[in-house]
This record gives C-alpha cells, structure tokens and sequence, in this order.
C-alpha cells in the first residue's frame, strides 16, 4: 500500500479486509505512542494522550523495512494485530493500492469473543455434539470455512474502496 495514506484509511482497509463493521473503537501503536480515532462520533471520550490518526500517515510513523507496529481493535474482545513493513519500495505505476499479494483463512467473525472466544466459535461450529454448536450456528449461519481464502475477491473489495 502506499506510504501516504494516513492511519484512519488503514483502519478502514483492516476493517474491509478482516470483514468487519468498524462498530468498536481502535488504536495504533507505534513506537510507544498511540494513535486513534478523535472523530466524536465514533469515540466521543478519546483518550487525549494519543494522536489523530486522521492527520498521521503511514510513512511519517512508521520507519523501513521490518518495522513492526501494533493494531488493536474491540477492547472488549481484545483483538491485536501484529503490522509488519516487509520492504519499503518504490510504487509500481501499473500496480494500484491498496493491493494484497497474498493470504490464508478466513478472517473471524466480527463479535465472536476475541480470540478465545474465535476458538470457541471453531470447535463448536465443527461438533454438532459442542454444547453450543447450535446457538453459535444460528447466530453466524452455516457454512463458515476457516481455511478459507479468496486472494480475487479480497483485491476486487480494496478495489471498490479506491
């Protein structure tokens, strides 16, 4: 992805990636400092000891290739994600991003518990004797596949956000 695009649309590219509603709040560390959403919609108690992630672009806080960063999302689940910079390089002019190069599983469904509560959902959506293998298939539906993976139709919805 480009350099230049600030933290507030990188949220909104993990959240269409991850297939999730943006419905929790999130922040970004970097480098032991906090960006968030100061927007009073969204976050009308915003934590004033961090930053705007409207006005922080990406190239600007986080530095080369093998930067990692964190990205938490759903305090309540508890969902951290681990960013890393592979390589820094120059934009290719036929390339348009965002662009994903590559991937594997299903992402978890939003309001699932966090991860504990995602192994949870996976055990019990897989043993139709789990205690909770038909409450947790009415609320999700049938058909989750956790292996799966659609590199077309992850670029086709970056696509529509350009």
């Amino acid at each position: 992805m480009s350099g230049n695009i600030t933290l507030a649309k990188l949220n909104k590219v993990i959240q269409n990636v991850m297939g999730w509603t943006n419905s929790h709040l999130h922040q970004y560390v970097i480098d032991q400092n906090r960006y968030s959403s100061h927007d009073s919609r969204m976050n009308p108690d915003w934590d004033r000891d961090s930053y705007d992630e409207r006005l922080a672009k990406l190239c600007d806080v986080v530095k080369g290739d093998g930067a990692v960063f964190t990205y938490e999302y759903d305090f309540g689940d508890g969902w951290e994600h681990e960013l890393q910079v592979k390589k820094v390089r120059p934009a290719e002019s036929e390339s348009v991003y965002p662009l994903c190069l590559a991937g594997q599983r299903a992402c978890p469904p939003e309001d699932c518990g966090g991860p504990w509560g995602y192994d949870e959902f996976l055990q019990a959506i897989a043993d139709p004797d789990h205690e909770r293998h038909d409450e947790l298939t009415e609320w999700y539906g049938e058909g989750f596949d956790p292996e799966a993976f659609d590199l077309k139709a992850t670029n086709d919805m970056l696509k529509k956000m350009r």
